[in-house]
């Protein structure tokens, strides 16, 4: 599984970084800050991978929350967070939640974006 996350977030590295400490194997972390390879790789423009988290696995690109679960369900420690968000409800409300999230951090850091 590669994970596309935008390392120049202080909120996204924050997380990531808890993520990585887990050190579980098959997850490769890249970032998407000025990569041109990940925009051909997920096949998403710049301003798609600032605005969500995408994974891909299996040669499918998944974003958004979704993208979330497919990671938490390969870690241990955070396993109970996709048994939990994952249930109908409540994987409704995260995923609003998430989009309301990632809207204001992309718009925090938008000017990243090359034109």
């Amino acid at each position: 599984m590669k994970v596309y996350f935008n390392n120049s977030c202080k909120i996204c590295r924050a997380e990531i970084n808890l993520y990585k400490k887990e050190k579980i194997d098959g997850i490769k972390w890249v970032d998407i800050t000025n990569n041109n390879l990940a925009e051909k790789e997920t096949s998403k423009n710049s301003k798609e991978l600032l605005r969500r988290l995408h994974v891909i696995e299996d040669e499918k690109v998944i974003g958004g929350a979704e993208a979330f679960l497919m990671l938490w369900q390969k870690m241990p420690r955070y396993r109970f967070l996709y048994k939990f968000f994952r249930l109908p409800i409540i994987f409704h409300l995260f995923s609003f939640v998430y989009e309301l999230v990632a809207f204001f951090l992309y718009l925090k850091n938008k000017k990243q974006i090359k034109d």
